[in-house]
Formats: C-alpha cells, structure tokens, sequence
C-alpha cells in the first residue's frame, strides 16, 4: 500500500471533522437575532473608550521570533534522528550536513537581523531606566 494514501486519508478526515461538526452546530442551534447580541460586553459593564488600543510592537516580534525558532526545533529534531541512519547507508557527511548547515545559516542571518534591528532587545519602561539610574548613583 503506498504510504501517501495513508497521509491523504488522515488529511481528509482532518479536514472533514470539523467542518461536519460546524455543519451540524449550524444547522441545529436556534437563531434569535437581537440587537444586544452585538454589542460589546465587558464583564456587565457598559464599556466606555475607544477600542482601539496600541500595543506595544515587541509582543508580536517576540512571538514571531518564538513561532520561527519553534519550527527550527520541530525541524532539526527529526533530521537528528535519520542522522546516524544516513551516514550508516553509506551517505557522505557533507551530503548530510549540508542542508541542515544552510537551514542553520539562514536562521542565524535572521536573528542577527533582528537583534541589529532591536527586535530582541526588550524596550524599558521610565519607572524601570528611574530605578537603573538611582542603583548607578550608589
């Protein structure tokens, strides 16, 4: 048996289980369109402000940075595991190493454009620089 039915067959389950389970909570819920469904609700308050909030940008570059090195792990620990297998079947070393070395590299240039354009280092707030310039008087 070929091994890509196997993989297809999963994908389609996976596909197909939740959108059933969406097709089915769609068509068996009740429908009461109310105007108070729309509105915001904050805890049974009536909220005051805007909405619009600005974050500070270094939540979504630490994040980004997390989800790119995540995946590195996620790739380089199945490489590690065939590693041995590889070089046993008679495969060369550089054969072996070199696509995870580029793969390697190319993680490596892009942290150190991140770290060159301040995305890893954390921005300090006033109350925090007040403390550090006190502790340098001492």
């Amino acid at each position: 048996m070929n091994p890509w039915i196997a993989i297809g067959a999963l994908a389609l389950v996976g596909l197909l289980i939740p959108l059933s389970m969406m097709a089915v909570s769609a068509l068996l819920r009740p429908s009461v369109p109310e105007d108070s469904k729309r509105a915001t609700y904050e805890s049974g308050e009536v909220p005051t402000g805007g909405t619009r909030i600005r974050f500070n940008i270094q939540y979504y570059m630490v994040a980004l940075l997390f989800v790119v090195f995540d995946i590195e792990t996620v790739l380089i620990f199945p490489w590690t595991v065939i590693y041995r297998s590889a070089l046993e079947g008679g495969v060369g070393l550089v054969t072996v190493l070199a696509p995870m070395l580029v793969f390697i590299g190319v993680l490596v240039v892009g942290l150190a454009w991140a770290w060159r354009n301040g995305a890893v280092k954390w921005a300090r707030s006033p109350r925090a620089e007040q403390r550090k310039g006190a502790q340098a008087e001492r």
